[in-house]
């Protein structure tokens, strides 16, 4: 094949848009494709140092000579009249090194399922979709101001039926679904499911950007399994992992005998601490390789956000390395060719669709990562909030008796939490690799635990963010988080898993259905202290407001019953008790007192049970205030859940 002009070959703008480093769809020219008119598949591979490249199949019983491609423009392009859907195939490709490797397509939409490698002919074409009140109704809403709770799962180990090697996803979709909405969970979080060759790295080692794994299904099959969310009132956040990927032959490591995807420089190529490579985002064809992979996620699946992984390992060029190890020309450590690409990204994705969020797993003090690019920030729609879930869960671990001098940690996120949008997330990463289940993290006996993990969720619902929940955290799963088999649901037959399962389940019904709890996250207007600093008791209260309502959210994280604990309130009204983790002995409603407390002029004398979370409806009003005893000073606000008879 000759580098003349066929009528076949991708469009020249298309192909220059590749190489500037602005194609948003790229698989548009690389994919392999069904074209009518000849009658054949065409494919076509990025790999411009390579001396022969040929295409090789079940169609063509993998002979090497059967089907060479020829250079266009530093392509190599092939037709192919007797490959149909659902072959295997690869590129043979003859390296610069003069090395011959076979390589899975890069671009390739379906791959033969683990162990296999190969990419299989495939087209995205013939499933027809439903939803699209759903996707108008997400693109006009403003997702900062709407409930957000996601429940993170690992589709592998879910729900396994007997027999089943892998769930099938289109199966698992009513199931899931059910299960979800049951739950007052407003979406999923699925961790990658882009193709990748071990299951032990839960899809965060990738070998096909474009690829959704077959572990599951087909892409018609993703398909259903999103549309029947999308019907049900559930949104889909897939992971996605630009930051790096695994040094699998077939994959894109060391592509056609040069560091085609991966930075020349050995001490920026390698991850230390994954074993994996990096992308080299100085690259313009790189660059849209991966913006157009996520793109590709959105439009082909129609999920509703990508949450991207490991994004402080592609900020940092000395990530993982002795600091400093690595420069910028400036003498930093930010990589300016990664803070573009993730710009880059944000940006195609808000232009092209708006409701579409973008989450970054971000852990250090990076200014900027949710300010819009044009004010110079990196774009993206929400950041996890890693402080919040490693200082509270720090602080759940520690001995009730002692907790005074851990106080600040339940506090401290309160200093930033307006910095960024966030979300909070209790995910996978805290409860596997020796670090215990989140019941299991908890302090105390048997029946300590499970009250103080009910009082912990019912803090993450009220504290400002968006909100994370790992699957089986909900019914307090004992063990780890194993990969290799389904989630403990058997431990529903007891009650006090029952019982966390039912908890977290009001928990998201009253996040979701008070706009005080979730409508305002963004600043001081929607958050007040009312009490902080009683380090002696381990108990806080806070106020959450919208424009409309008010919520006071009170807890107790002390072992220690209170018959009588002052809350400080800024305004008269009336309390009304909306749900409470322990409701023996608690008040239904309380009425201000006129009496200053923590520089506020009123307060609501409340019973406070051990271990217990209280949310009260805030009804401010120009009522007379209800008489006070006059005996309660800063010592009686603190008795004993205990009648003067004991």
């Amino acid at each position: 094949m000759s580098e003349a002009r066929q009528s076949f070959y991708p469009d020249d703008a298309e192909i220059d848009a590749f190489y500037a480093g602005t194609s948003h769809r790229a698989g548009d020219i690389f994919r392999c494709r069904y074209l009518p008119d000849e009658d054949a598949w065409r494919f076509c591979l990025w790999a411009p140092d390579a001396t022969s490249v040929s295409v090789v199949g079940d169609f063509n019983d993998w002979a090497p000579e059967a089907h060479p491609m020829g250079r266009y423009r530093g392509l190599w392009i092939g037709v192919i009249a007797e490959a149909k859907q659902g072959d295997n195939y690869k590129f043979r490709v003859e390296g610069a090194d003069g090395e011959v490797v076979l390589k899975a397509d890069p671009y390739a939409l379906h791959a033969e399922t683990p162990p296999g490698t190969a990419s299989k002919v495939w087209e995205i074409g013939g499933y027809a979709w439903d939803d699209a009140a759903w996707i108008e109704q997400r693109d006009a809403a403003d997702i900062l101001t709407e409930p957000v709770a996601i429940y993170e799962l690992h589709l592998g180990s879910w729900r396994v039926k007997d027999g089943y090697e892998f769930p099938s996803i289109r199966e698992l979709a009513p199931e899931l679904a059910a299960y979800v909405k049951d739950m007052g969970f407003t979406h999923v979080e699925l961790m990658p499911i882009n193709e990748f060759p071990f299951d032990g790295s839960w899809g965060y080692q990738v070998t096909g950007f474009f690829a959704v794994t077959s572990r599951f299904g087909t892409p018609q099959d993703y398909q259903y399994f999103v549309d029947y969310l999308h019907a049900c009132g559930i949104g889909v956040i897939v992971d996605w992992v630009p930051a790096h990927f695994p040094r699998d032959s077939h994959g894109l490591a060391h592509f056609d005998g040069t560091w085609l995807y991966e930075p020349a420089d050995s001490l920026l190529r390698e991850h230390p601490e994954w074993g994996t490579y990096a992308f080299d985002y100085a690259r313009y064809e790189v660059v849209s390789f991966l913006v157009s992979s996520a793109l590709d996620l959105v439009e082909h699946y129609h999920i509703d956000g990508i949450r991207v992984d490991a994004v402080s390992s592609m900020l940092y060029l000395d990530y993982g390395r002795h600091p400093g190890s690595v420069t910028n020309d400036e003498g930093g450590n930010v990589d300016a060719a990664a803070v573009n690409f993730i710009k880059a990204l944000n940006s195609t994705l808000k232009a092209a669709h708006p409701g579409v969020m973008t989450i970054a797993e971000e852990a250090t003090s990076y200014e900027g990562v949710t300010r819009s690019v044009d004010e110079g920030g990196l774009g993206f729609t929400f950041k996890w909030s890693m402080g919040f879930m490693h200082d509270t869960l720090d602080f759940m671990a520690s001995d009730p008796y002692f907790r005074h001098g851990a106080h600040d940690k339940m506090t401290f996120a309160m200093s930033y939490a307006f910095s960024e949008h966030f979300i909070l997330p209790y995910s996978h990463d805290e409860v596997v690799h020796g670090k215990a289940s989140m019941i299991s993290k908890m302090f105390g006996d048997y029946l300590d635990k499970f009250a103080e993990l009910k009082t912990l969720y019912a803090w993450l619902i009220g504290h400002p963010g968006k909100k994370l929940m790992f699957m089986g955290a909900e019914f307090a799963q004992f063990i780890e988080w194993d990969y290799h088999k389904q989630l403990d649901w058997f431990l529903l037959d007891y009650d006090t898993h029952a019982d966390m399962q039912r908890w977290v389940r009001a928990l998201n019904a009253l996040y979701c259905e008070n706009r005080a709890l979730h409508a305002n996250d963004q600043d001081w207007n929607g958050f007040q202290w009312l009490n902080v600093d009683d380090r002696a008791n381990s108990v806080f209260a806070f106020r959450r407001t919208d424009k409309t309502s008010s919520v006071v959210c009170v807890y107790n994280f002390s072992p220690q019953d209170f018959a009588a604990y002052d809350v400080a309130l800024p305004e008269p009204g009336r309390l009304t008790l909306l749900l409470a983790s322990t409701e023996e002995g608690v008040a239904r409603e309380v009425t201000a007192q006129d009496r200053e407390l923590n520089g506020l002029p009123y307060r609501a004398t409340l019973v406070v049970p051990k271990n217990t979370a209280l949310f009260y409806d805030y009804q401010i009003a120009d009522i007379a205030p209800a008489p006070s005893s006059g005996t309660l000073d800063a010592c009686d606000r603190m008795r004993p859940l205990t009648s003067d008879a004991d």
